[in-house]
């Protein structure tokens, strides 16, 4: 079996694998790389969703790339417009011509005499394994498990006459013409699917066990469409982009310094969307604080509208068991459904689930701290890119990418071979990777790294923050440990 000798190798050709493409050929010239793609195609998230009205939940001139200004009119974008958009990208600087496509990453071994990784990965349609090695590794694989969603185990389950999917495995056969549909969950999934699928069911109601917040917000962006008239595009965007950025960033520090007087303006902007059809009280008053879950983004009030017209409804109870017609609540009600979407949440797989090595020790990922959100301590000349919890994807992938290429350019220029983040500091304490109360958050803590008590091992969650240091801040710090190449048969100098 042939190995393929690369400088990078990227994991993932989703909108984070192509923004980490994009910065090594124009940053790094000369250096050689690949992407490893799972899928047959390109894309991540936006390849792999496929239910009625996928789009966006964050504004595209955030959630685009900071050097491909996103031209469409619609600031809350559809799913395949996005794919559009990533593969257009991919095809303009070349991109999709370094893509191996059908490739699983299964596991990778960093050796510290070679100074380098060696990536085990199987073609997903044949089985052959095929393996690379590559000075740096940069695993662009998001953190959500792309073979299936979650879905509690429902009793009753096996004596249900209709059709039960969960929208991560949604097919074109699925019908819901004129179909009484249950859409279980609230989150970002639910308040997408809820009005797409109203426009052609019979009814759809929205089952949840506690209320979301559920923001509205215009699917077009007038200060974009003012200022694409006045400026260049890529001026334009730049200033939608900062302002949407300063806007985010000033709404966050809002809702966690000032929670109630927050809760009580979110609660009242939903009560006054969705008018009289709603108990504000039941049905659209959450019982956590702004931002303890991420925000639901509805454009235009879409899901609003559906409640109003009736096509939609919102119950607020928890599913007992599945009945040969629907679900039969806790509350001695029973739903009547066709078809039952569980959109109960998502499972988090860290690094996509392949397996590291380092000198022949397994990586066990609870066991690291995540350092500047980017790397795993003890873990060499290997990053990772995870975007906000408070923000758009892309702009912390966008912000990751660009370290990498700052890093790997001053080890050439000092003449290092690899670096390592230490935790070095004693009284540094472990704190979750992701500070959430979300369902899918909690039952993946105990499988994902952990961050730090303080910098750089803690996660800012702050672009302009997250800016200074990836863009300006200092590249050695205490927390780096940098080694150059031994020669052949030198001793090998000590940890730490």
């Amino acid at each position: 079996m042939d190995t393929e000798a690369l400088d990078v190798l990227i994991v993932g050709a989703g909108l984070s694998g192509i923004s980490a493409a994009y910065h090594v050929q124009e940053r790094l010239p000369g250096r050689s790389y690949a992407i490893l793609e799972a899928r047959d195609d390109l894309g991540g998230t936006w390849d792999l969703f496929r239910y009625p009205g996928i789009r966006s939940d964050s504004d595209m001139y955030t959630l685009g790339y900071s050097f491909r200004p996103w031209t469409d009119p619609k600031a809350i974008a559809d799913g395949p417009s996005i794919l559009r958009y990533v593969r257009e990208t991919a095809e303009a600087y070349g991109i999709d011509r370094r893509i191996r496509y059908r490739r699983r990453v299964e596991r990778a071994r960093w050796s510290s005499e070679r100074g380098a990784w060696e990536v085990e990965a199987r073609d997903t349609s044949t089985g052959e394994p095929s393996r690379f090695t590559a000075r740096f590794l940069f695993v662009c694989a998001g953190y959500y498990d792309y073979d299936a969603g979650y879905t509690p185990d429902f009793p009753g389950r096996e004596g249900y006459r209709g059709r039960v999917v969960h929208p991560q495995s949604w097919t074109p056969d699925v019908a819901y013409d004129g179909e009484r549909v249950v859409v279980i969950g609230s989150g970002a999934t639910a308040v997408t699917l809820v009005p797409e699928l109203a426009k052609r069911a019979a009814h759809v109601t929205m089952l949840q066990r506690s209320p979301t917040y559920i923001v509205s917000m215009p699917a077009r962006d007038p200060v974009a469409g003012w200022t694409q008239r006045l400026l260049s595009s890529s001026a334009a965007y730049g200033v939608t982009r900062w302002k949407n950025v300063l806007l985010g960033m000033g709404f966050y520090g809002f809702c966690r310094r000032a929670p109630r007087i927050a809760k009580r303006v979110l609660v009242r902007q939903m009560q006054r969307r969705a008018g009289r059809t709603v108990d504000a009280a039941t049905h659209l008053t959450p019982a956590y604080d702004p931002w303890d879950q991420r925000l639901c983004l509805v454009p235009d009030g879409d899901l609003f509208d559906a409640l109003r017209r009736g096509t939609a409804e919102i119950v607020t109870d928890h599913v007992a068991s599945f009945t040969e017609r629907g679900l039969l609540l806790r509350s001695g009600r029973e739903l009547h459904a066709d078809l039952v979407v569980t959109a109960t949440g998502l499972r988090l797989k860290f690094l996509g689930g392949m397996q590291l090595e380092v000198d022949g020790a397994r990586v066990d990922a609870p066991k690291h701290m995540v350092y500047k959100g980017s790397m795993l301590s003890d873990v060499p000349n290997f990053a990772f890119a995870i975007g906000y919890t408070n923000a758009s994807w892309t702009l912390k992938c966008d912000l990751t990418s660009e370290y990498v290429c700052r890093l790997l350019r001053y080890m050439d220029e000092q003449g290092y071979a690899s670096v390592a983040p230490r935790r070095n500091d004693p009284s540094l304490e472990e704190e979750p990777l992701i500070d959430f109360s979300s369902g899918y958050v909690r039952r993946a803590l105990g499988a994902m790294p952990k961050q730090g008590s303080r910098a750089p091992w803690k996660l800012h969650q702050n672009y302009a923050l997250d800016l200074a240091m990836f863009r300006h801040g200092k590249l050695a710090d205490q927390a780096l440990e940098f080694r150059r190449r031994r020669p052949a048969g030198a001793a090998r100098p000590p940890a730490g």
